[in-house]
């Protein structure tokens, strides 16, 4: 399941780092590609290189997707997703067990005490960040993390689904 560091190609670690603007930490793959085929979103190690505690297993990178995403946290939808599952005990299930799997696959990357048993973006109970929720949902594929494909749905007219390294900024 794990692809270790040398099975990154350096091409796009670069790509990555040009995004970031510094070098990528603890990158062990490329998660998902924007549709002009950069990476997008980056799968890391639990535990940095210095050792500290990474909990965001699906680390977002395309700068023009995180600003998309940024235009949706600020129209206030976390505020709505939260409130909807508090209100809705079939997505709430769903968004707990996307939580479950979050960890699962953490952990099977590697045990991290400091970490064990969260998640990211807001999982279980609420959205704190639409940027985790939706690198999830591009990394694991639609149905696994509801809220994440809901964000990506929401892109729709933000977000490019041709060539976005074109599409001035």
């Amino acid at each position: 399941m794990t692809a270790g560091p040398a099975a990154v190609d350096p091409a796009d670690l670069d790509a990555v780092a040009a995004q970031l603007g510094r070098p990528a930490r603890g990158v062990l793959a490329i998660a998902s590609r924007c549709p002009s085929g950069h990476p997008n979103v980056v799968r890391t190690e639990p535990r940095l290189d210095d050792g500290t505690p990474f909990p965001t297993l699906y680390y977002l990178t395309c700068p023009r997707l995180a600003g998309a995403i940024g235009t949706l946290e600020a129209s206030g939808l976390m505020a709505d997703m939260s409130a909807r599952l508090q209100e809705d005990a079939e997505l709430a299930a769903h968004y707990a067990r996307a939580h479950e799997i979050y960890l699962a696959e953490r952990e099977a990357i590697g045990h991290v005490p400091e970490i064990a048993g969260i998640s990211a973006g807001g999982m279980p109970t609420r959205v704190k960040c639409l940027h985790v929720l939706i690198g999830h949902s591009l990394a694991a594929g639609p149905g696994v993390n509801p809220l994440g494909d809901e964000g990506i749905e929401a892109l729709a007219g933000l977000w490019p689904t041709h060539d976005c390294a074109a599409v001035p900024a």
